[in-house]
């Protein structure tokens, strides 16, 4: 998943680099491919130089362990990784399209995650029921997972609200009820509608429904 737009700068890091040699232009923009830098032969020297010294390292790892096709190596790449993640775009930067392979494993994780107290391992398993569970596999108890996050920090704030703006689109009546309902903390509640009413994808009349459930302090 890639969230953009979330209003603040990602953090920097200034720390040496544990990159092997090698790897030093191992990047998509230098003209890699993200299937082949998971095929070198020392991908696995480099992703288990956990913590990486530099954004850029982490952005690359998350590169390599999407293309992990083994559902269950897949998820002990992802949970060894996560703890060290500490920025949105990395955090948004690690797709989760491969936890598809099994959707009840992969709920069941996205549930656990939840309960971290790592706040991007928080915001990925939001961004996993936003990416794989708001389509055919949706039931409404996922709202009252997401609802139930009560945390400070803003960017897992952020992934609540654009996961509600995101159902608002997709499962339009039942995202809708939360909202008129008054489930959600007004911080997100307000991002939530405005991330909303910001999309192409939201009809004209639902936004004016919209527009006027927004609270006002």
């Amino acid at each position: 998943m890639r969230m953009r737009g979330t209003g603040r700068s990602r953090r920097s890091s200034s720390r040496t680099s544990t990159r092997p040699p090698s790897w030093a232009c191992a990047r998509p923009s230098c003209g890699s491919s993200r299937k082949g830098l998971a095929r070198r032969e020392d991908a696995g020297e480099f992703l288990a130089a956990l913590p990486h010294g530099t954004f850029e390292e982490n952005q690359l790892h998350s590169f390599v362990i999407a293309q992990e096709r083994d559902f269950d190596k897949l998820v002990g790449e992802i949970e060894r990784f996560l703890p060290f993640v500490d920025n949105w775009a990395t955090c948004d930067q690690l797709s989760c399209r491969g936890l598809a392979a099994n959707p009840d494993a992969a709920l069941a994780k996205a549930r656990a995650w939840l309960e971290s107290d790592h706040e991007y391992t928080v915001r990925f398993a939001i961004g996993v029921l936003m990416e794989l569970f708001l389509d055919e596999r949706f039931r409404p108890e996922f709202f009252a997972w997401v609802i139930g996050v009560s945390r400070p920090e803003y960017y897992v704030n952020m992934m609540r609200a654009w996961y509600f703006a995101e159902a608002l689109a997709k499962q339009p009546a039942a995202a809708e009820a939360v909202i008129a309902s008054g489930a959600l903390d007004e911080w997100t509640h307000n991002k939530a509608i405005q991330k909303a009413v910001e999309s192409r994808r939201i009809p004209a009349e639902q936004k004016d429904r919209l527009r006027a459930m927004k609270r006002r302090s």
